[in-house]
């Protein structure tokens, strides 16, 4: 049974009575003895005074309790492994605060996060969430986690700040709003995925309000491996993404859906495929002229050098050649492989559109 979000209006708001409005920071958490101290730590030196924090423990075998109360956080715990929806969702059915902050554990926020926050809502009423992006100074020093929030730091940094999306690693979103929309889909998402990319789509699509407040910067604890990179951006990202694009009919303008993305994925796929052909015409296997080939692979890398020219120039300045050299590879290799996923979803949406039958309206049900 999913967790429920209730709403508890009061005759006055924080806001119209011309007090700070109260924010509760909600952080789920599973196992969070490592990074957990370091998120808590960083929320005690907050500029901004009128804030609670509220960890969801969902389902710890640790001292993440323990942890929370050290602190002075108050800690709730999941009945069951709800994954971070489902924990966020319990965090807010337990305060009456007028903005919920959520935080991943492994976040942490500079001083003035929350000053930013409150200052959003308060100075646009019809604001319904905000959120930031990770900073240019993540703490792994290894290629990829450098590059993977390096990434997030820049599509975010260059993206219009009237945002379709939200992101629940930091961001705000208004209890009122939170609870008529019924909060993150726990039942759908119960691991980390595009929970909270889900629960924005819909906002933008009944025309709410959304800022990417480009000041709100946070570093990332996490450290990226490849295997465990591939695997997020695949199966928590990249499936449920094109899922969800697929059943809306929808396809996002912003973050990471620009022309030139768009345009990159299939770009990538010729690419591969030029090269695969390179490689069986160069062992024998096939019987093809390489000169074509070798201009086709040089014009698609061409192309694609053109396309994403700013990113690569931002890796470049900010970490110098070899890294940016690096960097275009595996950008190259994440264009193709999220195409390719989109690919696989958009065919098994069809077949499964093609032989299923038709959707019961809810007067039928």
């Amino acid at each position: 049974m999913e967790t429920p979000v209730t709403d508890n209006p009061t005759s006055e708001s924080p806001s119209q009575s011309g007090e700070e409005p109260r924010i509760s920071v909600i952080v789920p958490v599973r196992n969070g003895k490592t990074l957990l101290p370091r998120c808590l730590e960083a929320l005690s030196r907050s500029e901004y005074a009128n804030f609670d924090v509220i960890v969801v423990d969902d389902c710890s075998t640790d001292t993440t309790p323990q942890i929370a109360e050290h602190y002075g956080a108050r800690c709730l715990r999941t009945p069951r492994t709800m994954g971070p929806g489902g924990a966020r969702n319990l965090g807010a059915c337990s305060t009456d605060s007028e903005i919920l902050a959520f935080v991943d554990t492994d976040v942490v926020l500079p001083p003035c996060a929350l000053r930013l926050i409150a200052d959003n809502f308060e100075r646009d009423p019809d604001l319904s969430a905000v959120f930031g992006s990770y900073d240019d100074g993540p703490a792994w020093q290894t290629f990829i986690s450098q590059y993977k929030n390096l990434m997030h730091h820049y599509v975010h940094q260059i993206s219009s700040e009237s945002a379709a999306t939200f992101w629940a690693g930091c961001g705000a979103i208004r209890k009122e709003v939170f609870a008529e929309f019924g909060g993150f889909n726990a039942a759908k998402y119960t691991a980390p995925s595009i929970e909270d990319i889900a629960l924005g789509h819909e906002l933008a699509r009944s025309s709410r309000k959304i800022r990417l407040d480009k000041r709100l910067q946070a570093k990332h604890m996490k450290r990226w491996t490849f295997g465990n990179l591939l695997r997020a951006d695949i199966f928590f990202r990249a499936v449920p993404w094109s899922r969800l694009i697929l059943n809306s009919g929808h396809l996002p303008r912003d973050l990471n859906f620009t022309f030139s993305s768009r345009v990159s994925s299939p770009l990538t796929a010729c690419l591969a495929g030029a090269f695969a052909l390179l490689c069986l015409t160069e062992v024998g296997l096939l019987h093809m002229r390489t000169t074509p080939l070798l201009w086709a692979i040089g014009f698609l890398g061409l192309a694609l050098l053109v396309l994403n020219w700013d990113v690569y120039r931002f890796f470049l300045r900010k970490r110098g050649l070899w890294f940016a050299a690096r960097s275009v590879v595996a950008h190259w290799f994440y264009y193709f492989y999220s195409g390719t996923t989109f690919v696989v979803c958009a065919l098994d949406h069809f077949f499964r559109s093609l032989f299923s039958s038709p959707p019961r309206t809810r007067l039928q049900e």
